[in-house]
């Protein structure tokens, strides 16, 4: 049986319907998404990918179902996921092509979220995210965590990748030993989406945001936000309303490019390109 037909006949078992049809959707540079429509008569998402690490998709499966446990923003419901064949399946949500989006509950729910917290700097259950398999070991701080979990290991990808020489690294590497200088008053770990990028917003016809694709982890609750701003399509409203709900640390605006090192890092690596530039330039501010 070829990997087309295990994958579909994975989906039948998960559904427990057949499929009558699927079409491949846009977005995403990792797994390969589809619509697929079961015959007897729902929708549903799903997933797969050609060369996955080890528990890929069960690992988003986890993250979505903490999410949803903090009863802040809505995320699809997981209707199964498996290794072999590597695949997740989701309920289908209804995106609007020009949604009115209610931007004021976005914020709320995203202070709720953030609010419900995490046990742990990093996961509880080790699990590597994102496409570079990042490391998510349990930390009492946050800049314990940044250090070690990302900014070091991101460092050492750069430097195998030769996008910078050794004087440029060492910017990084001394922003990484300054962390709890330059990184604000001490806080709680939140509980965060982890890629909170645009593309990972769906908004339905209704003007409901959900959550999609994330990196889930206990971390700073900027790095959501730097994350939001870094890319930008999240408006002002839902910095305000956030504000509102859950103030946030006095001089957090300055420090949206620390927290966007780590992503503008990975798109350097991966990229090349201006990435290596910005990401650079967002340590200097910092060394």
């Amino acid at each position: 049986m070829d990997r087309h037909s295990r994958i579909g006949e994975a989906v039948a078992q998960i559904t427990g319907s057949e499929i009558q049809s699927s079409r491949p959707l846009t977005g995403g540079d990792v797994a390969a998404s589809y619509c697929v429509a079961l015959v007897d008569g729902r929708t549903v998402f799903a997933k797969t990918h050609a060369d996955p690490p080890g528990h890929f998709f069960d690992t988003e499966a986890r993250g979505l179902a903490w999410l949803s446990e903090a009863d802040a923003l809505p995320v699809p419901v997981v209707l199964g996921a498996s290794d072999e064949p590597p695949l997740l399946v989701l309920e289908w949500i209804d995106e609007a092509s020009t949604p009115p989006r209610d931007d004021a509950a976005f914020g709320t729910g995203l202070a709720q979220l953030h609010h419900a917290g995490a046990p742990c700097f990093g996961r509880t259950d080790r699990r590597t995210t994102g496409s570079r398999g990042l490391p998510n070991e349990p930390c009492d701080t946050w800049a314990e965590f940044y250090e070690t979990q990302r900014l070091l290991p991101l460092i050492r990808l750069a430097h195998d990748s030769q996008i910078y020489d050794d004087r440029r690294l060492a910017v990084f590497t001394a922003v990484a030993s300054r962390l709890d200088v330059v990184g604000g008053a001490p806080e709680p770990p939140a509980r965060l989406h982890g890629d909170l990028w645009a593309g990972n917003r769906i908004v339905d016809r209704f003007g409901t945001s959900w959550l999609i694709d994330p990196a889930c982890h206990g971390g700073h609750r900027e790095f959501d936000l730097a994350m939001m701003q870094l890319f930008s399509g999240f408006s002002d409203m839902i910095f305000r309303t956030y504000d509102q709900i859950t103030p946030l640390a006095d001089g957090w605006f300055d420090r949206l490019a620390l927290h966007q090192l780590a992503p503008l890092l990975v798109h350097a690596i991966k990229f090349g390109g201006g990435y290596v530039g910005a990401a650079l330039a967002a340590a200097q501010k910092y060394e």
